[in-house]
C-alpha cells in the first residue's frame, strides 16, 4: 500500500516533470529548512537563488511557477522574508504587473494586422538578406513598444500557417521525394526567419521603457519617462541595433551558422496563390478593422511616447478600443487575451518573493560591494558583465530587478552619486537584455519559440537555436560591451549638456 501511495504521489507531484527533477526540487524544499536553522541563513538564501535559478534553467522540464512558487512559499513560512515584504515588493511594481496584464492581451486584439504586415512582408520581398533584414527590423520596431513574446507568437502563427497550406498541398501531391527535398528547404528558410525575428525583439526591446518588463523596473528605480529611458540607452542600445543587423546581413550572404536557406519556389507559388484567394475574398468589414487596428497602433505609440498614463493603463485602453470597434463583445472571447499573460505574471510575483529574500538576507551586498570598490568607469563593464552572465542562463526579469535594488540602495547609502547611479542603470538594463540571446533560458521570446507547435515542426532544438544565436550573442555582448565602457559616459555628458536629458526626480 505505501508504494502505491508514493507511486501516486510521485505521479501527482509537477506532473509529466521527470522524475529525477521531482526528487532535485523535493531535496531542496528538504534541505533548505536545515541550512537556515543549523548552518547560516546566509548560505541558505544563496542556496534558495541558486535553486530558484535551477527552475528557471529547467523551463522545459517543468514551467518554473510551480516548483518556484513552492520554494518561494516555503522560504516565506521558515522566515527567509516576510509575507508583509512580498507584499511591498509587489506593491512596488504594480505598473509592471499590469503592463503584463493589459498589455499583452492589448495586442492580442491588434493580431490580424500584424499577420497582415508579416505576410506581407513574406511574400513581397524575394531578396533573403532583404527579407531577414525586414522580420529583424519589423520584429525590433514593434516589439519597442509592444510585447516580445507576442510579437513573436504572431511571427509564429505566420509562419505555422504557411507551413501547414504548403504542407497539405504537398501531401494531397504525394509527397515524392522533390518535394520532400522541398520542404527541407522550406523548414531551413522559416528557422532563419525565425531565428531573426527572435533577435529582433532583443535588438529592440532594450531600447524603451516597455519593450521588456525589466526595463519598466529599471526606468521606475530611476525615475525615468519614456523619452528619457530611450535616449539615455542609445548610446549603447544605438550601435548594438547597427551591429545585429550587420550581422543578420554576413550570416546570410556567406550561409553561416544554419542561415541562407531561400524560400523554394515550388512554396512561393502556392502561398502566392493562397494570398491572392485571401485578399479577393476579404470584406468591406475586415478592411475596416485592419484600418482601426492601424490607429490603435498609431495611438499606443503616441499614448506612451508621451505618458499620457501609465503603461497597464494605456493597454488597457488599447483592449477597450480594439475590442469595441472591432465587434469583440463576448466575454469568453477576450478572455483569451490573457491567456498567454498570466502565467508569467503569477511566476513574476515568485519573483518578487526571492527578490525579498534578496534583499532581506543580504545575498548580494558582497558582490556589489566588491564593484563598488573598483574605479567607476569599471563600475559600468563589471555590472553589464555580471547581469549579461546571469541573464544568460536565468530569467532576465529576475535579474535585472535584483541589481537595479542593490544599485539603489548603493545610491541611498551613499556608496555612489546619482550620475553613477543613472549609468549603472543603462549598464544593468543592457546586460540584461543584450547577452541574454545566448540561450533559450534567457531570451523569453527565444524560449516561446522552442516550446511552440511550430519549433518540432521546422526542427528547431535547443541546440540548433544556441548555436544559431551564437554569432548575434558574440556580436551584441562585445559591442554592448564597448559602448558602456567608451560612449556612455561621454555621449550621456553630451545629451545633459545639449538639454535632452530632464533632471531626474531622484535629485
Amino acid at each position: 500500500m505505501d508504494t502505491t501511495f508514493r507511486h501516486a504521489f510521485i505521479k501527482n507531484f509537477l506532473g509529466q516533470s521527470p522524475d529525477w527533477y521531482k526528487i532535485a526540487i523535493l531535496a531542496f524544499l528538504i534541505i533548505n529548512p536545515l541550512v537556515f536553522f543549523l548552518v547560516s541563513p546566509f548560505l541558505a538564501g544563496w542556496l534558495l537563488m541558486i535553486e530558484f535559478i535551477f527552475t528557471l534553467g529547467m523551463a522545459l522540464k517543468c514551467y518554473p511557477l510551480q516548483p518556484g512558487g513552492l520554494l518561494a512559499i516555503e522560504a516565506v513560512m521558515i522566515g527567509m522574508t516576510s509575507a508583509e515584504r512580498v507584499r511591498e515588493e509587489v506593491a512596488g511594481n504594480l505598473e509592471v504587473i499590469l503592463l503584463l496584464i493589459f498589455m499583452v492581451a492589448g495586442i492580442y486584439f491588434m493580431k490580424q494586422l500584424l499577420l497582415t504586415v508579416f505576410t506581407k512582408l513574406l511574400l513581397n520581398l524575394r531578396n533573403k538578406i532583404a527579407l531577414s533584414l525586414a522580420f529583424c527590423f519589423a520584429a525590433a520596431f514593434l516589439s519597442a513598444f509592444l510585447d516580445a513574446l507576442t510579437v513573436i507568437a504572431v511571427v509564429i502563427s505566420v509562419s505555422v500557417g504557411f507551413y501547414s497550406i504548403y504542407h497539405n498541398v504537398a501531401s494531397a501531391q504525394g509527397g515524392n521525394a522533390e518535394a520532400s527535398g522541398v520542404l527541407e528547404q522550406f523548414r531551413a528558410f522559416l528557422r532563419s526567419l525565425m531565428m531573426h525575428a527572435g533577435v529582433g525583439t532583443a535588438l529592440g526591446g532594450v531600447m524603451t521603457m516597455v519593450g521588456e518588463p525589466q526595463n519598466l523596473i529599471i526606468a521606475k528605480a530611476a525615475g525615468w519617462q519614456f523619452t528619457d529611458f530611450l535616449i539615455r540607452m542609445s548610446p549603447v542600445s544605438v550601435p548594438v541595433f547597427i551591429c545585429g543587423f550587420i550581422v543578420c546581413a554576413l550570416v546570410e550572404r556567406f550561409r553561416l551558422f544554419g542561415y541562407g536557406a531561400r524560400l523554394p519556389q515550388p512554396v512561393f507559388e502556392v502561398l502566392k496563390q493562397y494570398d491572392q484567394k485571401n485578399t479577393e475574398n476579404s470584406t468591406r468589414q475586415e478592411r475596416i478593422k485592419l484600418a482601426v487596428q492601424a490607429l490603435i497602433g498609431v495611438w499606443l505609440i503616441i499614448a506612451l511616447a508621451f505618458h499620457l498614463a501609465e503603461v497597464g493603463l494605456i493597454g488597457l485602453s488599447v483592449i477597450i478600443f480594439a475590442t469595441a470597434f472591432c465587434g469583440v463583445t463576448d466575454e469568453h472571447a477576450i478572455g483569451k487575451a490573457f491567456q498567454d499573460s498570466l502565467p508569467f505574471t503569477a511566476l513574476l510575483v515568485v519573483f518578487f518573493a526571492v527578490v525579498a529574500v534578496i534583499v532581506d538576507q543580504h545575498l548580494f551586498s558582497p558582490i556589489v560591494d566588491f564593484v563598488l570598490q573598483s574605479a567607476p568607469a569599471n563600475q559600468l563593464s563589471l555590472f553589464y558583465l555580471f547581469n549579461g552572465l546571469l541573464s544568460s542562463v536565468s530569467d532576465n526579469v529576475f535579474v535585472g530587478t535584483v541589481y537595479i535594488n542593490e544599485a539603489k540602495s548603493a545610491l541611498e547609502n551613499g556608496a555612489i552619486n546619482l550620475k553613477q547611479f543613472e549609468m549603472l542603470a543603462v549598464a544593468i538594463n543592457t546586460g540584461t537584455n543584450l547577452p541574454s540571446v545566448a540561450t533559450p533560458n534567457g531570451q523569453a521570446a527565444f524560449l516561446f519559440l522552442l516550446t511552440s507547435a511550430l519549433a518540432p515542426l521546422i526542427r528547431l532544438s535547443y541546440g540548433r537555436m544556441v548555436w544559431m544565436a551564437l554569432p548575434y550573442t558574440i556580436v551584441m555582448t562585445l559591442a554592448g560591451l564597448l559602448c558602456v565602457q567608451f560612449l556612455l559616459p561621454e555621449m550621456t555628458q553630451w545629451y545633459t549638456d545639449m538639454g535632452w536629458l530632464a533632471l531626474s526626480p531622484l535629485h
